[in-house]
C-alpha cells in the first residue's frame, strides 16, 4: 500500500520553504544594504566559463573584443594627444616566439580571460615616468573575481623595471627590492592604468614608483622598487631585451610594438 502524506505534514514543508526563501531573500537584501555594492560582488562575484583556447575561433574574437576596447579608451586617446611629451609602445610584440612561449607574461599567461592583449605603453621620451596600460582577466585571480596580489607584483616589477632600464647606463638591469603596499582588491575583467616615476638614479642603481589605479582613477596597489645594472651587463643581447620591452622609436622609424605604422 503506497504512503500518504498527512496534509498537515505537506502544508509545513511548503511553509519551511517558504520561509527559508524568504530569509535567503532578506539575507540578500540585508547585504545589500548594510555594505556598498562592491562589497556584495566581492563575496558572491558571477559566474563564469572557462576561457577559451587562444587559438581558438571565440578566443581569437574575445581578444579582438578587448583590443578594440582599448584602443577605444579616452585615455589612450588623450596620451596619443601629447606626442611631444610621450612615445608609445606595445612591448613583447616582436619577442621570438622560442623565447615568449617560456615567458610568464608574454607566453604563459598569454589569451583570452588572461593577458587577452598586449599592454600598451605611453613613456616619456626623457624616461623619467610612463604609463601604461592592461587588461586583466577572470582568470588571472585568487579569490574568484579578484585578481591575485602576486601577479599584480609581477606587473610592477616588470613595469617598474622597464622604467629603471632605460636609464641604466647599459639600459640593462636585475630586481634588487621590491616593496608593495596593497590599498584596494583589484576587480578581473578590467582595464587597470600603471604609473611609474623614476624617483632616484645613480650610477648602476635606479629607484622607481609606481601605483596601480583603475580607469577612475582609484588607487589599487602602490609599490617602490629598487633596480641595480649587474657588472656583466655589456654579456648580455641588450638590444633584443629592450626591443622586448617596448623601445624607445628612432626619429622616423616606426614605434616598435605598434600594429598600425605610426613615426615619431
Amino acid at each position: 500500500m503506497a504512503n500518504h502524506i498527512p496534509p498537515q505534514t505537506t502544508r509545513s514543508s511548503s511553509t519551511l520553504i517558504g520561509l527559508a526563501g524568504i530569509g535567503l531573500a532578506t539575507a540578500a537584501y540585508t547585504a545589500g544594504s548594510v555594505y556598498p555594492p562592491t562589497v556584495v560582488e566581492l563575496m558572491f562575484p558571477r559566474p563564469a566559463p572557462p576561457s577559451p583556447s587562444q587559438y581558438s575561433e571565440e578566443g581569437i574574437q574575445k581578444m579582438k573584443e578587448v583590443e578594440e576596447n582599448l584602443q577605444e579608451l579616452h585615455l589612450v586617446a588623450s596620451l596619443r594627444q601629447r606626442k611631444e611629451e610621450f612615445y608609445e609602445a606595445r612591448p613583447y610584440e616582436s619577442y621570438p616566439e622560442e623565447k615568449r612561449i617560456h615567458s610568464l607574461t608574454a607566453g604563459t599567461l598569454a589569451g583570452p580571460g588572461k593577458f587577452a592583449v598586449r599592454p600598451l605603453i605611453f613613456a616619456k621620451w626623457d624616461e623619467s615616468e610612463s604609463v601604461v596600460i592592461v587588461h586583466l582577466g577572470r582568470s588571472l585571480c585568487g579569490h574568484d573575481g579578484i585578481i591575485h596580489g602576486g601577479l599584480l607584483a609581477t606587473l610592477l616589477d616588470e613595469t617598474l623595471a622597464r622604467n629603471a632600464f632605460f636609464n641604466l647606463p647599459s639600459k640593462i638591469g636585475v630586481t634588487a627590492s621590491l616593496l608593495v603596499n596593497y590599498r584596494a582588491p583589484t576587480k578581473a575583467d578590467q582595464f587597470i592604468v600603471i604609473r611609474t616615476k623614476l624617483e632616484d638614479l645613480k650610477g648602476r642603481k635606479a629607484v622607481v614608483s609606481g601605483r596601480i589605479e583603475n580607469l577612475d582613477g582609484t588607487l589599487l596597489v602602490e609599490a617602490k622598487g629598487t633596480f641595480v645594472e649587474p657588472k656583466y651587463a655589456k654579456a648580455l643581447n641588450v638590444e633584443g631585451i629592450t626591443r622586448a620591452m617596448g623601445s624607445r622609436p628612432k626619429p622616423g622609424h616606426p614605434i616598435v610594438g605598434v600594429d598600425v605604422a605610426v613615426t615619431s
